[in-house]
């Protein structure tokens, strides 16, 4: 099916209320890459929401439409977006807790910079709690955040919650390092609950030289530490050059992604 060939209802409730969640997957080399993480975390989520998920919903079921939309759209390494959305109808409190989804596969493309550049985006703040976890259709701020990179020429935002810590950047995980301590904010804090992120500290745990911190993370620590880098699905790790005036070095960070890129070589083959 094309977009043209695409009919949502106008009564569609992602589109009326946001009641919908969504997920981003890499299909690189012939695998869906880590999609049993992505699978569960997706299961967790409708859960929270008390969307009712079908019997026939398994990991197979969902392993095999996602195959299918590559297939069907004839390309080979893709960026998949799922959105599973609670059926039309009702008003804020639905008539129906089952299900439709929808899967989109586009070509992968993949930009690592160089410079890389990103400000503190303090307009509006992420609201700590669960919610805040799932990758809803709620990104409003992430939205606005972006609009405000766009307008001054920065290729990130880091966003902030209601107690002014850092919580992550507009469509990524963001870590820090000072030494061999590596910070990232805790999910308490509002964070996405990414895949990737808990793949680099399941990582990084194993690896004597580093210490892991899930903390609060204050944006003064953001001018005090030595290496930046963001992750998400798609680019998995990316190097940050500069905060304000702080230009920051990629030493570790460049160790770090050639162990992970090691570390999804190995998960491929498995």
């Amino acid at each position: 099916m094309t977009s043209e060939d695409l009919l949502l209802s106008y009564q569609n409730r992602a589109f009326k209320y946001g009641d919908a969640i969504f997920d981003t997957l890499k299909y690189e080399d012939g695998y869906i890459l880590f999609l049993e993480d992505h699978y569960f975390r997706l299961m967790s989520s409708l859960r929270m929401l008390r969307m009712k998920i079908p019997m026939n919903f398994t990991l197979n079921y969902y392993k095999d439409e996602i195959l299918k939309t590559i297939k069907a759209n004839k390309i080979g390494d893709a960026r998949i977006r799922v959105t599973v959305f609670r059926k039309d109808g009702g008003l804020y409190a639905p008539k129906d807790n089952n299900i439709n989804f929808l899967i989109e596969a586009n070509k992968l493309s993949l930009k690592n910079q160089k410079e890389y550049k990103m400000e503190l985006f303090k307009d509006f703040p992420v609201q700590t709690g669960l919610l805040s976890t799932i990758k809803s259709n709620n990104r409003l701020i992430n939205v606005l955040a972006g609009v405000f990179a766009n307008e001054f020429g920065f290729q990130n935002c880091i966003l902030i919650n209601e107690n002014k810590n850092i919580v992550e950047a507009i469509n990524a995980n963001i870590f820090l390092i000072k030494g061999f301590n590596i910070y990232t904010p805790a999910l308490e804090e509002g964070c996405i609950n990414g895949v990737i992120r808990k793949k680099i500290i399941e990582m990084i745990e194993g690896i004597e030289s580093y210490v892991i911190h899930q903390t609060k993370i204050s944006p003064f620590e953001l001018l005090k530490c030595d290496e930046i880098f963001i992750t998400n699905s798609i680019v998995h790790i990316q190097s940050v050059s500069q905060y304000k005036n702080k230009r920051y070095g990629n030493t570790e960070t460049v160790k770090l992604k050639k162990l992970f890129e090691s570390f999804v070589l190995e998960n491929k083959k498995s």
